[in-house]
C-alpha cells in the first residue's frame, strides 16, 4: 500500500503551510513533559502551553502533541474527512506517513466530530514488543463536564475522578476489552483546546 497516497488538493499543492512551534525545540521538549506526566498520572487534567500553529478543526493540544510525538517513523492515521490543510500542515512539519488503515498506525488523531472506529482495529502490539502498539489522540468536548468515570491503576493513588463529554456511548466497553488485553493493547490521549489527559492501556475505568 502507498503510505502517501492522500494528495493534497491544487489549492495547498503549492503553498507552505502554517508555522509549526514557535521555538520548535523549546516547544517540543514542553510539550512532551506534559505528555509523559499526563501518561503517569492517568486522569489528571493538564495544559499544554507550547503555542504552535493550528490548523482549521485541530485543536492546540493536539497538534502539539503531533508535532512533538510523530515524525518520519511513525505511521499516521487521519479519519477520511480531515481537511488537506491538515494534511499538509503534519507532512510539512512532521514528515510522517498517511496511512489508510487504522492498524498500520503508529498514531492516530480524532479532531472533533470524527467517529473512532473500535479501538480493536488498532495495533495493540506484539507480545515481545508491546510498545510497539498504537497510541490515540481524541478531541472530546470537555473535560470537566459529562460522564463520571472512576479510573484505578497504575499512577493512581487509589482512585481517580474523571468527566468526560464528547465520546460515543459505547467507548468506555471498548476501553474496558482494551484494558483486559494488557500488557497489549493501546493508549489514549484525550484533548480539549490546550488540555490533555492521558489514559494507558493499564488503566481500569469504570462508570
Amino acid at each position: 500500500m502507498d503510505m502517501h497516497a492522500h494528495t493534497l488538493s491544487p489549492a495547498l499543492a503549492g503553498r507552505a503551510p502554517q508555522a509549526g512551534f514557535a521555538d520548535p525545540a523549546v516547544g517540543a521538549q514542553a510539550a512532551f513533559r506534559v505528555a509523559l506526566e499526563a501518561l503517569a498520572h492517568p486522569g489528571r487534567v493538564l495544559e499544554i502551553e507550547a503555542d504552535c500553529g493550528v490548523p482549521a478543526g485541530m485543536s492546540p493540544a493536539m497538534v502539539a502533541l503531533l508535532l512533538t510525538l510523530v515524525d518520519v517513523d511513525t505511521p499516521l492515521w487521519l479519519p477520511a474527512g480531515v481537511d488537506d490543510e491538515v494534511r499538509a500542515f503534519l507532512r510539512f512539519h512532521c514528515g510522517c506517513p498517511m496511512v489508510d488503515e487504522p492498524g498500520e498506525a503508529r498514531f492516530a488523531a480524532l479532531p472533533r466530530g470524527h467517529r473512532v472506529p473500535a479501538l480493536s482495529l488498532f495495533n495493540p502490539g506484539d507480545p515481545a514488543y508491546p510498545d510497539q502498539s498504537a497510541t490515540l489522540l481524541i478531541e472530546v468536548a470537555n473535560l470537566e463536564r459529562g460522564r463520571a468515570l472512576t479510573l484505578s491503576g497504575p499512577g493512581i493513588q487509589e482512585r481517580a475522578a474523571l468527566h468526560v463529554d464528547g465520546l460515543e456511548e459505547g467507548f468506555w466497553r471498548e476501553w474496558r476489552l482494551n484494558h483486559q488485553r494488557f500488557p497489549l493493547g493501546v493508549d489514549l490521549f484525550l484533548t480539549q483546546g490546550r488540555r490533555i489527559c492521558g489514559l494507558p492501556r493499564s488503566t481500569r475505568v469504570e462508570n
